[in-house]
């Protein structure tokens, strides 16, 4: 489970043997949620959230945004023989 983006104390993992549509997992001390990453063009989508509050979740729907060419870059290469 490569961990391939840090903000705010969360680590964005994409898990080598996951399904598709693309995704990430966001894991923190307390909290986890997956969000869809609908590459290449976006937008992400929240599809499960434990622990997170409403306004976290637009936060971090914001910075997967602001990162999603590069998320949708490792969810191609993590699983490029699909």
């Amino acid at each position: 489970m490569p961990t391939v983006l840090r903000f705010d104390g969360l680590r964005v993992v994409i898990y080598f043997n996951d399904h598709r549509p693309g995704h990430v997992h966001l894991i923190g001390a307390d909290c986890e949620a997956v969000f869809e990453l609908n590459c290449p063009e976006g937008p992400v989508a929240l599809r499960e959230s434990y622990g997170f509050t409403t306004r976290q979740q637009r936060r971090v729907a914001e910075q997967l945004t602001g990162s999603l060419s590069l998320l949708c870059d490792a969810w191609e290469r993590i699983h490029e023989s699909d």
